[in-house]
């Protein structure tokens, strides 16, 4: 049997956004069945319900068992939020440039979780992390919400050098490939008990 993957755009992105077709591609290359949809308008965070009730409705219920998630910024935080149900579960669960605490409010400090996040759902959910972010992410996506996220679901947290948002039109970073992000969906994570990646 195939393993599945999904992968998820950032707000105002699409399946052709950035390295998602080539990370599609790369995936299905090496026997994934992938699911890339393009998701409607989403503005905000407080929007992400809508991103999550256009999957339940799009995503057959035979395949909401995912041997991977990768998502980028919001997308990171779709996962997130699809995860807090219970109807969703994945192998390994990737999150490029995503948060869990509101943007522009980013509240680091405050260890309150929006509702729409359920830690233990997501970890029940989930058998390994793998949290992607740069030193210089220009919208407050950067290493303290993927630390924050580490403290708090476990596995890897991999910060990368002045990578950015990892694809913004904003900053003219096409990031049209992403041969780390490849070799890490192509780690081998066992079912069963929940363990944290090797380190990048």
């Amino acid at each position: 049997m195939k393993k599945k993957a999904a992968l998820f755009h950032g707000l105002g992105g699409s399946k052709t956004s950035y390295w998602i077709p080539w990370l599609k591609t790369s995936l299905e290359a090496d026997g994934f069945h992938v699911w890339a949809p393009s998701l409607s308008g989403c503005s905000s965070f407080e929007d992400l319900d809508k991103w999550v009730q256009e999957i339940v409705a799009t995503s057959p219920p035979t395949h909401r068992d995912y041997d991977l998630m990768v998502g980028h910024s919001a997308g990171g935080s779709l996962i997130l939020r699809l995860l807090s149900r219970s109807d969703f579960t994945v192998k390994h669960a990737i999150s490029v440039a995503g948060f869990i605490k509101p943007i522009p409010d980013n509240k680091l400090n405050n260890m309150t979780f929006p509702v729409v996040f359920d830690i233990g759902a997501i970890q029940k959910n989930c058998n390994a992390f793998t949290f992607i972010h740069s030193d210089n992410d220009p919208w407050s996506c950067g290493q303290e919400q993927g630390e924050l996220m580490r403290q708090n679901l476990g596995g890897t947290l991999v910060v990368m050098s002045g990578e950015g948002h990892f694809g913004s039109d904003h900053m003219k970073q096409p990031y049209d490939t992403f041969p780390l992000l490849l070799k890490l969906c192509m780690l081998n994570i066992e079912t069963g008990e929940k363990q944290s990646l090797p380190n990048c």
